[in-house]
């Protein structure tokens, strides 16, 4: 968890290409909790998510959620095992931050149908959005690169300076 977190915080130097990332990681995370939903296995996910799950069942989890991001990154060989190592560690942490904090695992456990479980895993996946992509309501994107251009070409406004101290 502690190198997850120190990846984190140097993540975002990063930017687009970390947030794709990460949005990849976070939808193939999504992918397999619902599948496992889907399959009748709500408990195995609550368990999993509030970090209480067998060793046995979160290894296989958490090999089918890096199976799941390594055919969505596209990448090969070496490269692709250590974006995933570094990428699914973080999504996972913030994840499990938003689940705790959001107090959806309480009702994703009072809630054993798989439509409600379902339901609560999509209001889970949007709390790990805001958490991992603060930025969402301040409306700040990646400029393209003619839009990067055009303001790296326009001269720079000065304030006026204050004289008076």
């Amino acid at each position: 968890m502690n190198a997850a977190r120190q990846t984190g915080l140097r993540a975002w130097q990063t930017g687009r290409l970390f947030r794709q990332l990460a949005q990849r990681a976070l939808d193939s995370v999504q992918e397999v909790l619902r599948a496992e939903v889907q399959n009748g296995h709500a408990r195995l996910v609550a368990d999993f998510l509030a970090d209480k799950a067998l060793p046995a069942a979160k290894a296989l989890l958490l090999e089918r959620m890096a199976a799941r991001l390594l055919l969505r990154l596209g990448l090969r060989g070496v490269f692709m095992t250590n974006v995933a190592g570094w990428v699914l560690p973080f999504v996972l942490e913030k994840l499990f931050q938003a689940a705790r904090a959001s107090g959806l695992l309480a009702r994703l456990e009072a809630n054993p149908t798989v439509v409600d479980a379902l339901a609560r895993l999509d209001e889970l996946r949007q709390a790990a959005s805001r958490l991992l992509f603060p930025d969402g309501d301040t409306e700040a994107r990646v400029l393209t690169d003619e839009e990067a251009a055009t303001l790296l070409q326009t001269p720079a406004k000065r304030l006026p300076m204050n004289t008076e101290h």
